[in-house]
């Protein structure tokens, strides 16, 4: 199939770099020259060529990630364990940019924005959220002069607005398998310390994927979304190359 030509394929995925935000609770991103180009003609005793290769310690949830409901239910699968139907399939994308923090995702906004673009949760869609959030206070899109502290994207006191418990659990009920958003957790930090969002999750026995982009670009749609994690042996979540192939109008 030539997906140029049935699809446009957006890309959701943040990009990965030294000091990344990176959620407070986990590792930070650090990259490493393992071998340069010379040096490895030296090694191997190459006249021709050599090859360059960094290191990366990196979070399970430190980029775009999605998690294994292992993370958050102990007695849940690890990511490896994971059926492909949570990382990929069909999707919509709700807009919800009007929520902003103090204030939670309802239930009535996930609802009031499937009425406004005619959609409806399937069973065994992925839902996302296109909160804004990325936008706003990402520092690849803003220098450190227009940066506004207090709303800074990353960290664990970051001030984004989430889904509450039971918006999760009504989402799940109508048939979501998979629910992302651009921010760095789908729960309201750092307000809601019951991590209500995730209890939801687990309970559900669904996903979620966090740290997302670009989701302006297929808000009030519905498309097909990938969003692979690496087969990680006992993995509580891997970073996933996010994408949504919109059919072309």
């Amino acid at each position: 199939m030539n997906f140029n030509k049935k699809y446009d394929v957006v890309d959701l995925t943040q990009e990965i770099y030294q000091g990344m935000p990176v959620f407070g609770m986990h590792q930070k991103t650090f990259i490493m020259l393992n071998q340069t180009h010379e040096q490895n003609m030296k090694n191997t005793g190459s006249p021709t060529l050599g090859f360059s290769a960094r290191n990366l310690l990196i979070s399970e949830h430190g980029p775009t990630h999605t998690d294994a409901i292992w993370e958050y239910l102990p007695t849940g699968r690890t990511i490896e364990e994971m059926e492909f139907e949570y990382f990929f399939g069909d999707a919509i994308c709700v807009d919800v940019s009007h929520v902003r923090y103090p204030d939670y995702i309802e239930i009535d906004d996930i609802k009031g924005a499937l009425e406004k673009a005619n959609l409806e949760i399937k069973k065994g869609d992925i839902v996302l959220m296109y909160t804004g959030h990325y936008e706003r206070t990402h520092p690849m899109l803003h220098s450190d002069d227009d940066m506004i502290d207090p709303l800074n994207y990353g960290g664990i006191n970051s001030k984004h607005t989430g889904v509450r418990y039971e918006t999760v659990k009504w989402m799940a009920e109508q048939g979501a398998i998979n629910i992302g958003i651009d921010a760095p957790a789908i729960d309201q930090t750092p307000d809601d310390l019951t991590f209500g969002g995730h209890l939801a999750c687990g309970e559900e026995d669904i996903t979620n994927t966090e740290n997302l982009c670009n989701l302006d670009k297929v808000a009030g749609k519905r498309f097909i979304y990938i969003g692979l994690p690496l087969k990680i042996r006992k993995g509580s979540g891997s970073p996933v190359r996010a994408i949504a192939l919109v059919d072309k109008e």
